[in-house]
């Protein structure tokens, strides 16, 4: 049985205009992500472990490249956007190890989670981000800034959304 019929109240999670945070480089990660949820989502949960583990692999990439624009546009390297981060990829390999343990609903379980969870954290979170960067003058694609010095380095803890200080 496919995760969405096991977990109905989960509406499916497509890329839309609502998701976009306005950096070009972020949003197309973003849609990748969403993408390769969606394909997880629709599979039978004895064939999710491996399309999981590109999920997981593809979320690490995505953190990690955040994570150095944060510092790069002068976020603390311990921040709570950064934080979230790990919490989340915690989250998901402890999904992967009880996959392995037995229980082969789990990943199903996770994705589903991951469909409500990540709405809010594009639109508050990395839109924070987004719009930090380009108030600094911060090229994603290249990750350089267009005058270094709009930037003091490690002053920032918070996540860079407005609900968050």
């Amino acid at each position: 049985m496919a995760e969405t019929e096991t977990f109905p109240h989960v509406p499916p999670l497509a890329w839309s205009a609502e998701l976009a945070t306005g950096d070009a480089c972020m949003d197309e990660t973003h849609e990748e992500f969403v993408t390769q949820l969606a394909a997880l989502r629709a599979l039978p949960a004895e064939t999710q472990l491996e399309p999981y583990r590109a999920l997981i692999a593809h979320t690490e990439a995505h953190f990690a490249r955040e994570e150095r624009w944060m510092v790069a546009v002068g976020f603390a390297q311990e921040n709570c956007h950064a934080r979230h981060h790990r919490e989340i990829l915690d989250m998901m390999r402890a999904v992967e190890r009880h996959y392995l343990a037995g229980d082969i609903e789990i990943i199903g379980r996770m994705a589903a989670a991951l469909a409500e969870w990540f709405p809010m954290h594009a639109q508050t979170m990395d839109a924070g981000l987004a719009q930090h960067m380009r108030t600094v003058g911060f090229d994603s694609r290249t990750e350089t800034l267009a005058d270094p010095s709009r930037v003091r380095p490690a002053t920032m803890t918070g996540c860079g959304s407005v609900h968050c200080s």
